[in-house]
């Protein structure tokens, strides 16, 4: 069923159990383990007895008793309902248990109506508003606890309903048996956790099974782990003892699973170790917020224990397990440089001469060439690469022999540049007064064609810039005629390989009545 219904029979039974309201015993160790608002509901109106109020705060009183209280801790709020409803404390009012255990002996009923509406109203507009004058803490869970006999509980649904659409977790604990489908309406999910009905004698009953699930929503990570490294981690916490005469013990070691330290996760069956010196200790005082623990072995599994020491205020201890990284092995960065049409230089990292024997690179041309192998020593991080086809692709793998007997490899691919010879020969012969025969020589196989271009000199009385002229022609042309050169016109040729310009040639036309060849030859 989706709520707990506890038979007479039962409580009776349970009750016998437990130990009476009256000794209320302190716990061994306050819960620091949480942070969060938490705003209960009472239903203080007229339909519920002198008794059953009681009742209720003594409930209350037992359920909060083991929360560390403060501002990087729990606060707590009362609002009674009743015809006027009434902020019996806010969230500001006590920091300490002894304070609210107080506040709660000597709370009073209000009775009258049961304006549960208008406490609705003033807990999403003020008490739980983040922000405002002595409202909730803005970043931080807020929980709703709505105490009630289940009498007439009014129009609820849709203010607990704005109530939860705003971050609020809301519960709901009932000593009456009516009303079932309007409260499990208004509780967060899962109904089964935040919904109660239990008899106004058997309250106790529930106190741990509703503190849990209170903590469930308010639990702080409080000791996190940061920066884990091969060797080192920093564990951080909110400082509970800032303040407070006292100091932060700090126990931390590998977890053992199955009588063998060593790495791993941490989960059911491990347990940390204490014998052999495993574990180390360290102390910080009180206002510290954080430690590193430095001397770790790599990937391995830890677990780390806090425990605040104070004769002011009893700290439960809080504990974290992690994992530091494995060691990396050389190499894990392959770069390429210096790439040329025969060589390349290929470098690797991190070098660690300390625990490398020695490397391996091996190379062969894409697809299928012949494998060439080159063996590096220990403290060396490059190589050049030499005798490599032009314009090729190369699969290059390093490979490091470790002391530990461990072997790691990582591949690249590399490029040679392709060969752009320049060109060889150029001669211009002039044709009348404005053209001119460009006669060059065939460049080595592999061009793509060539690329002419000509101008002519800027006058310096002129303020136009000189024409520039381009023309595109097939790998087979050796050479062209250009007419309505102007005077002086510069003619240039340049081959064209797959991946680049080659380097041209570079002549300028000299028209006279005798025209003869000139031009440049390499």
């Amino acid at each position: 069923m989706e709520f707990r219904v506890l038979l007479s029979c039962a409580l009776v039974c349970v009750a016998l159990l437990r130990p009476s309201d009256s000794q209320d015993p302190l716990p061994e160790g306050a819960l620091n383990c949480c942070e969060g608002d938490v705003l209960f509901l009472l239903d203080s109106s007229g339909s519920v007895s002198s008794y059953e109020h009681s009742r209720m705060l003594a409930f209350l009183s037992e359920l909060l008793l083991p929360f560390s209280l403060g501002e990087d801790q729990v606060k707590v709020g009362l609002l009674q309902v009743g015809t006027q409803p009434r902020l019996e404390f806010g969230f500001d009012s006590y920091n300490t248990q002894s304070g609210l255990q107080e506040a709660l002996r000597n709370t009073k009923a209000l009775r009258g109506d049961t304006n549960t509406e208008e406490a609705l109203r003033m807990a999403k507009e003020w008490v739980l508003m983040p922000g405002a004058d002595g409202g909730a803490r803005a970043g931080l869970p807020r929980v709703l606890v709505w105490l009630t006999d289940g009498v007439k509980p009014g129009d609820v649904v849709g203010p607990m309903a704005e109530l939860r659409d705003e971050g609020v977790a809301v519960l709901v604990v009932s000593t009456g048996h009516g009303n079932y489908q309007v409260l499990r309406q208004v509780v967060s999910p899962p109904v089964e956790n935040h919904l109660y009905f239990v008899d106004i004698d058997d309250m106790s009953i529930i106190t741990e099974d509703l503190r849990d699930a209170i903590i469930e929503i308010i639990r702080a990570e409080r000791l996190q782990v940061h920066d884990v490294s091969t060797d080192s981690a920093t564990l951080q916490w909110r400082p509970v003892l800032a303040g407070l005469q006292g100091y932060y013990a700090i126990r931390f070691g590998p977890v053992v699973t199955g009588g063998v330290g060593g790495g791993g996760a941490v989960g059911s069956g491990t347990s940390p170790s204490t014998s052999g010196g495993q574990y180390q200790r360290l102390t910080r005082p009180s206002d510290s917020n954080s430690v590193e623990l430095t001397g770790l072995t790599p990937d391995t599994a830890y677990t780390a224990t806090l425990s605040p020491e104070s004769n002011e205020q009893v700290l439960n201890p809080l504990s974290v397990s992690f994992t530091t990284k494995p060691v990396v092995l050389s190499p894990a960065v392959v770069t390429v440089s210096e790439s040329g049409a025969s060589s390349v230089r290929v470098s690797w990292g991190p070098l660690q001469p300390a625990s490398v024997k020695s490397f391996r690179v091996e190379y062969s041309a894409l697809p299928g060439g012949q494998l060439h192998t080159v063996t590096v020593a220990r403290g060396q991080n490059s190589t050049l690469l030499k005798n490599l086809q032009p314009d090729t692709t190369y699969l290059v793998t390093v490979s490091a022999l470790h002391s530990s007997g461990k072997e790691r490899a990582m591949s690249v691919k590399v490029c040679t540049q392709e060969v752009t010879p320049a060109l060889a020969d150029l001669q211009l012969t002039t044709v009348g007064s404005d053209a001119v025969q460009v006669d060059w020589k065939a460049g080595v196989g592999g061009l793509r064609g060539y690329w002419l271009t000509w101008e002519g000199q800027a006058s310096g009385r002129s303020a136009l810039p000189a024409q520039r002229s381009t023309l595109y022609l097939p790998p087979d042309s050796l050479s062209t005629r250009l007419t309505d050169l102007p005077p002086a016109a510069r003619v240039c040729v340049s081959p064209i390989y797959r991946t680049a310009r080659g380097e041209g040639l570079c002549c300028t036309a000299q028209f006279h009545s005798n025209a003869l060849p000139y031009g440049y030859s390499s």
